[in-house]
């Protein structure tokens, strides 16, 4: 039989194959989820929900999906306990305004916190969850699909470019996304992100500081390198304008994020090797900083004069992981300390994490702990096992350290910047309004007016660009006995003062690379009428 001839048994059969499908497709219901859900980590019922998301850890597991079959969920690695104390700040937050009688009387908060793993397809799927409900449900043909957002505001993430998938995801609704780490300058855009808010200094500000940080100790001929995502390359940029605005020439400019692969990684510590400039800006998140440490260690790259931005100049963990002393000396920005009486306390206090019944938080526990579970897959007769009554505060260790205090601080002021706006909307005084029927877009609007000050006295309002005001101190390490790093303050920056009292250093009390006390590489002679800049 020639193909014209079955033609027609075929579209027949075709037909009778889509009417089928029609006539079973009508019987069912219009609403269902498609893919799986999302499952929170941390949850907690209440009269009002926010919405939380953190990456309890920092990297994936890379695949290759064959797109014949349903991709796997992702397998998270890494387990990162900033993440994990980011969201235990937030909880510090709404248990202590569910024990205020003086803001949102009467009314219980209640908290859905999700991990990320950093991915930005993961931080998207958590903010449709968000948005739209999560539960897996059927709704039949006469009922709308819509439903109203399963929470009145979102916290976190950590990073920019999450922040920026999520804040483009998420616009449409008009939920206030507030973060408390996510520094890049393009986040400012409103008319890209008309939800986002943020508790951090725009990076505006902050690329612009080091800059001129830079150009106050006479360096003219640097390094650079940036973790290849927005925060880095942004960052960067904006440095890299003013630098040149500066006179400042960059012998090369490098860019890698922690899950390169080695030889990519070994390109960069070989452009460092053969490079004759001794100063190096490192734009970097403190995940990717503690990636490109290890190889300078093997390397022996030591007596470079680093200069820091704000993701970790300031973080003890990456004081640990230098056991070589590769930063020792290093200079540069960081959120001013901040002190929140009980949230250290609280911190300390890992039991409400209920680790028996969640493995991530076993895994959390047996870490700082250095114990085993019985039940635990990895257990060893060489572990003492884990009691579930161990005491945090008998511990000193990098979990028991609060250097991340003034980011830990910036959570709490976004979930108490939604509190505020809540109890206005709620016309709360000694009771609040429940008849009121939320909106996101009306806390939103609140959100970005409001303006009070936190029990420690400290000052909160946002800026036409969602944004608080640009202050920092300028941190030096110093080393001491025992391969202890102490971050000592030696001066400050506030972009509101006028330009030339923007930079406040105190020079005696520096100490630079190698341990010196007098500033080096500034007088540095470039043999050539240009320079030579790499980018990768």
């Amino acid at each position: 039989m020639s193909s014209t001839q079955r033609w027609p048994e075929q579209g027949w059969a075709l037909l009778h194959l889509l009417l089928m499908a029609s006539f079973s497709q009508a019987e069912e219901p219009v609403c269902t989820q498609r893919g799986d859900p999302e499952i929170p980590q941390m949850f907690k019922d209440g009269d009002i929900m926010l919405g939380g998301i953190f990456s309890f850890h920092s990297s994936w597991k890379n695949r290759r999906d064959s797109y014949m079959d349903k991709p796997l969920p992702l397998q998270c690695t890494s387990l990162n306990f900033r993440g994990i104390q980011y969201a235990q700040a937030m909880l510090f937050a709404v248990e202590e305004i569910n024990n205020s009688t003086d803001l949102l009387p009467g009314i219980s908060l209640g908290y859905r916190i999700y991990d990320c793993c950093g991915s930005i397809a993961k931080s998207v799927r958590v903010a449709l969850a968000f948005a739209n409900g999560n539960e897996v449900v059927s709704q039949p043909s006469e009922v709308p699909c819509t439903r109203p957002a399963q929470v009145q505001a979102i916290m976190g993430e950590s990073s920019s470019s999450p922040c920026m998938a999520m804040a483009t995801a998420i616009g449409p609704f008009h939920i206030p996304m507030i973060s408390h780490f996510a520094t890049c300058a393009c986040l400012s855009d409103k008319s890209k992100y008309p939800s986002f808010l943020r508790t951090i200094p725009s990076d505006y500000y902050q690329s612009r500081a080091l800059a001129q940080l830079v150009k106050y100790f006479g360096w003219t001929w640097v390094g650079a390198m940036r973790t290849n995502d927005d925060y880095g390359n942004n960052g960067m940029a904006t440095f890299t304008e003013t630098a040149q605005q500066l006179g400042i020439c960059l012998e090369y400019s490098v860019s890698f994020f922690r899950t390169d692969p080695p030889d990519k990684i070994q390109k960069i510590i070989d452009i460092i090797k053969a490079s004759t400039s001794k100063v190096i800006i490192a734009f970097l998140s403190h995940k990717d900083l503690d990636v490109i440490l290890l190889r300078l260690s093997h390397h022996n790259l030591t007596g470079y004069q680093w200069i820091g931005s704000e993701s970790w100049i300031f973080d003890s963990q990456t004081a640990t992981v230098d056991k070589h002393h590769i930063l020792d000396g290093a200079i540069g920005l960081s959120i001013p300390e901040a002190h929140v009486s009980g949230m250290r306390e609280f911190m300390l206090d890992v039991r409400p994490l209920n680790v028996s019944s969640n493995e991530m938080f076993t895994a959390y526990y047996e870490t700082v702990f250095s114990c085993k579970f019985k039940q635990s897959k990895s257990s060893s007769r060489n572990q003492k096992e884990c009691t579930g009554r161990e005491d945090l505060t008998e511990v000193q260790n990098s979990f028991t350290d609060m250097s991340l205090m003034p980011i830990f601080n910036n959570v709490y002021k976004g979930v108490y910047a939604a509190a505020h706006a809540l109890h206005f909307i709620l016309s709360c005084n000694k009771t609040c309004n429940t008849k009121v029927q939320l909106d996101p877009f009306t806390i939103l609007k609140h959100i970005r007016t409001i303006q009070f000050k936190t029990k420690e006295g400290e000052e909160v309002y946002f800026n036409e660009n969602g944004d608080p005001a640009a202050k920092y101190e300028i941190i030096n390490w110093k080393p001491r006995e025992n391969d202890i790093v102490e971050f000592v303050t030696v001066g400050f920056y506030d972009a509101s003062l006028p330009a030339n009292k923007q930079l406040h250093l105190q020079n005696e009390s520096i100490t630079w690379t190698q341990n010196s006390q007098q500033v080096k590489y500034r007088k540095i002679t470039v043999v050539a009428n240009y320079s030579l800049f790499v980018s990768l």
